[in-house]
């Protein structure tokens, strides 16, 4: 009911009083929570009072209708500019009014869309009518649940909301140790957007008194850790902010450093938006270091995939060592296993062990089969991805044991007839035995190459030889002095390096070690071992002997000695002395004799 209707049958003192109350924005009593949150509670009486006087003056059904419509239009059509100066009335609101800091009022204005949603709908606002002087005219009368606007702006949703309001406040000034712990998280610098998932995770944190939360998070920095990662620590695993300084933590770090990781190593990997178990990344650190690896293997294995503690805690690993110990494999076979096969470890390898083991119990293999093909085929398990049991079983119309004893024929049956790989495209083109195309997949796959990709299909048609030569012939170049995975990239560079025999390949690597090359130019220039080698010790030794005569600079590169054309190399390493002609036909010669 307005002032105005009031005042027709009010004495003049009371007019004076209420007007006083009004202009003040006086807080109102707390209504009870069987009536609901205020908004909707007065919702419900603005809707009570309209319906009794439309009765009462006999009001013509089209002027009801018009009535209505102006409910309709404010509940159904919200848009931006109603959006922002709903915004803007209950930043007033809040600054002004309920005294909070400007930081706090704009925040939450800005950030609970959904609360501003239901506010605009709540209040009757005709379509000429301003949605900030409305909004400012109903916080006079109605005074909202602060918590709902508060914790929507910390990130929570509206459908968490519910089990998270306190039933008995909805000033947030009645909860002093919340806002004393949640200035503590703004001081820090915690997002505020990120502190709802403490809120929710450990609503404990926010009934600590005065100075504890700041003597945690001081903790926490005893460890060597830095702040931004103190940060998404605590937003990432609220508990820690629980009781004492987390000990799995502690004990994940410790194993981190014994093997080369600063302890603030690990906030490069953090996400916000995923929860982490530290318990169990601390038994797969043990795990590891009961596998037999040391400091050094450790710390390489680690930084090659470093997902093998953070994605999922190491979930799947502890998923898989579980079901290996289900089959009946001790667990020094299991140390045994990994041992022999480090890739393994590699979280998408062992993503294909555990459906694999999965496979093979779907289809009513027994466990001794499953064992002896876990023990012989380990490798092949992880590197391959298999096609769903049902989809293999359509090929044998559903018959398990058919496809149970096709599998222990062959056990390579497996991954011929369920791998996701290009093995089934490939065998089509490539006239070799399974058994060979699978070893010359399995390399493929080591090499980076994707799974049932064209680079997979023309990998095949380009690599020559049987998988274990392949390997013999990158194992060449890997024992000759480079990385691993610096040969891997130079093969996919160059893939006709591997189609020459192992011994022509250390004939050239041996030849240009003794050029005084270092072998690493062969890196940035692999096309280097695919030149034949009379191309490459006539130009090298005519570039030596221009290098003694003073006539050739101390270091050209090998491309620029090989890759040139003929006529090119003759004008500039030839010609420019004169017993150079000579000296090209002495080399051309002697290879001849050779």
């Amino acid at each position: 009911m307005s002032i105005n209707k009031i005042s027709k049958r009010a004495p003049l003192k009371m007019i004076s009083q209420l007007k006083i109350l009004v202009n003040s924005r006086v807080c109102f009593e707390k209504p009870s929570a069987l009536y609901g949150p205020p908004c909707v509670m007065s919702l419900r009486i603005q809707c009570f009072h309209n319906s009794r006087h439309l009765r009462n003056q006999n009001i013509k059904g089209s002027e009801i209708g018009e009535c209505q419509s102006s409910i309709a239009f404010s509940v159904n059509r919200v848009s931006r500019v109603a959006r922002i100066d709903a915004q803007a009335a209950l930043f007033d609101y809040l600054h002004s009014t309920r005294g909070f800091t400007y930081t706090d009022a704009e925040h939450m204005s800005k950030n609970c869309p959904h609360f501003l949603q239901n506010l605009v709908s709540t209040v009757e606002i005709d379509r000429d009518q301003d949605v900030s002087k409305a909004l400012s005219k109903f916080f006079r009368f109605h005074p909202i649940n602060e918590f709902e606007p508060f914790l929507e702006s910390l990130g929570l949703s509206p459908s968490e909301l519910p089990a998270l309001l306190p039933r008995d406040w909805i000033f947030l000034n009645d909860d002093p140790l919340l806002l004393n712990n949640f200035r503590a998280l703004c001081d820090y610098g915690i997002p505020r957007i990120q502190i709802g998932k403490i809120y929710k995770e450990a609503p404990s944190v926010f009934r600590y008194q005065h100075g504890l939360l700041s003597m945690k998070l001081k903790a926490y920095e005893n460890l060597s850790l830095t702040r931004h990662t103190i940060i998404k620590l605590v937003t990432c695993s609220p508990l820690l902010l629980v009781g004492d300084v987390n000990k799995d933590l502690v004990g994940v770090l410790d194993k981190l450093k014994a093997v080369g990781y600063e302890s603030d190593w690990i906030g490069g990997y953090l996400l916000s938006k995923r929860a982490y178990n530290w318990t169990r990344m601390h038994d797969t650190l043990v795990f590891l270091e009961q596998v037999g690896y040391d400091g050094i293997q450790m710390g390489d294995l680690i930084r090659r995939y470093p997902e093998l503690i953070f994605e999922a805690s190491g979930k799947q690993m502890y998923a898989l060592i579980g079901r290996l110990l289900k089959l009946g494999l001790k667990m020094k076979e299991v140390y045994s296993l990994f041992r022999r096969f480090p890739e393994i470890l590699d979280p998408k390898s062992v993503k294909n062990l555990c459906n694999a083991l999965y496979f093979l119990f779907e289809i009513g293999m027994e466990g001794e089969y499953v064992a002896k093909i876990v023990n012989n085929h380990f490798q092949l398990l992880g590197l391959h991805t298999l096609k769903g049991p049902r989809t293999v079983l359509r090929n044998f119309n559903g018959d398990r044991q058919r496809l149970c004893e096709v599998i222990k024929e062959n056990p390579v049956n497996l991954f011929i007839l369920g791998s996701k790989s290009a093995i089934g495209v490939a065998e089509q083109n490539v006239s070799q035995s399974p058994g060979k195309l699978m070893e010359k997949t399995t390399f493929l796959l080591q090499m980076g190459y994707m799974e049932n990709s064209d680079e997979m299909t023309k990998a095949l048609k380009k690599f020559r030889g049987r998988g274990d030569q392949l390997q013999e012939r990158f194992d060449c170049l890997v024992q000759a002095g480079l990385d691993y995975n610096v040969v891997a990239d130079m093969i996919k560079q160059a893939p006709t390096v591997l189609n020459q025999s192992k011994e022509v390949l250390e004939k050239k690597i041996s030849f240009l070690k003794s050029s005084g090359y270092p072998i690493e130019s062969i890196v940035t220039f692999p096309a280097y071992l695919c030149y034949d080698m009379e191309r490459i010790h006539r130009r090298i030794s005519m570039y030596l002997w221009l290098r003694e005569k003073g006539l050739a600079k101390p270091m050209v590169s090998v491309s620029t000695l090989l890759a040139c054309a003929d006529a090119r190399f003759m004008k500039y390493f030839v010609y420019i002395h004169p017993g150079g002609p000579a000296m090209w036909e002495h080399l051309r010669k002697s290879l001849l004799l050779s």
